[in-house]
């Protein structure tokens, strides 16, 4: 497509000296792209979708080999610590320890981007069972507990009685608060304190259609919920608005406190979030500079057509 200039009366003429390479762009002034044109983008977008797809096959699937003679070696190093192989002095006790804390490290890396990868590609189903998830989140604090302690970070659970049980995938919601209380531990200072609590919610979803219940009804809504509210609360250094989304996003660290870059991929929160709108829910965050942080998230309780009954 050639770019056109104008002459001196106002007329439009063929600019021989300046030809547009590329592929071809609609500018705004052009005419809507041919049907010739439409198909080529669809193929072209095909092509580099199906690339993508492959690549992270490839990645996820070297990521899976190592995996195996990781956690293998991190057995050894467990047994060695047991002293069941003999005893062990100070300085190799403490060399094993070492290794075994960036082994688990190392699984955690390839755990996040094993699950990425199945995400992208749409390889992970919810299996969703009526469960208690107040239990649920005394599970995963049980197992959170020891870490926060050796960091000397206060860990609280605050389940609420008013919470009933309701279908979800408990494996994807203790990942989703094991990643939130990960991110928690990151950034919060010694003698810090993290909160994780639940409640139930009223969501009040906006959607296009009319509504159908009376009036009398929208006066109830106040106390008809419908969904759970989860949020994990800590003492950290906050987050400043305009990376309230960013921190979201894939690969996406956010800001260091102290100019301390924390461990981890940045795929945590990325992780999080693919798993809550699995769920048909929404996430968010609430901080401000020097105020800590609050991530919170809503998980349905009931299905679209109990609502609408």
């Amino acid at each position: 497509m050639r770019h056109v200039a104008e002459n001196e009366v106002g007329s439009r003429q063929p600019a021989t000296d300046i030809v547009a390479e590329g592929p071809w762009i609609p500018a705004a002034a052009d005419s809507p792209p041919t049907v010739e044109q439409y198909n080529h983008l669809l193929e072209a977008y095909g092509r580099l979708e199906e690339e993508y797809r492959r690549r992270a096959v490839a990645l996820a699937t070297a990521a899976h080999e190592l995996k195996t003679p990781l956690s293998i070696m991190t057995g050894y190093m467990e047994l060695l610590l047991s002293d069941k192989l003999g005893d062990l002095g100070e300085r190799q006790r403490r060399v094993l320890s070492d290794m075994r804390e960036n082994g688990v490290r190392l699984q955690q890396f390839i755990q996040d981007f094993l699950t990425y990868s199945a995400l992208e590609t749409g390889n992970v189903r919810l299996r969703c069972e009526v469960a208690d998830l107040n239990a649920v989140l005394q599970e995963v604090c049980s197992f959170w507990l020891q870490r926060f302690q050796d960091n000397h970070v206060a860990l609280y659970v605050l389940p609420s009685e008013r919470l009933k049980p309701f279908p979800f995938d408990s494996f994807k919601i203790q990942h989703i608060i094991s990643n939130l209380l990960d991110n928690a531990l990151k950034f919060s200072p010694p003698g810090g304190t993290v909160w994780l609590s639940a409640e139930p919610y009223h969501w009040e979803r906006r959607s296009g259609k009319p509504a159908k219940v009376a009036n009398d009804r929208r006066k109830r809504a106040e106390w008809s919920t419908n969904a759970a509210r989860i949020t994990v609360s800590d003492t950290g250094p906050g987050l400043a608005p305009e990376f309230h989304s960013e921190v979201f996003d894939d690969f996406s660290k956010g800001p260091a406190p102290n100019g301390h870059q924390p461990d981890g991929m940045g795929l945590g929160l990325a992780i999080a979030r693919r798993l809550v709108l699995a769920h048909g829910g929404k996430i968010w965050v609430e901080s401000e500079p020097g105020q800590g942080s609050k991530f919170c998230l809503l998980i349905p309780t009931k299905r679209e057509a109990e609502v609408q009954e």
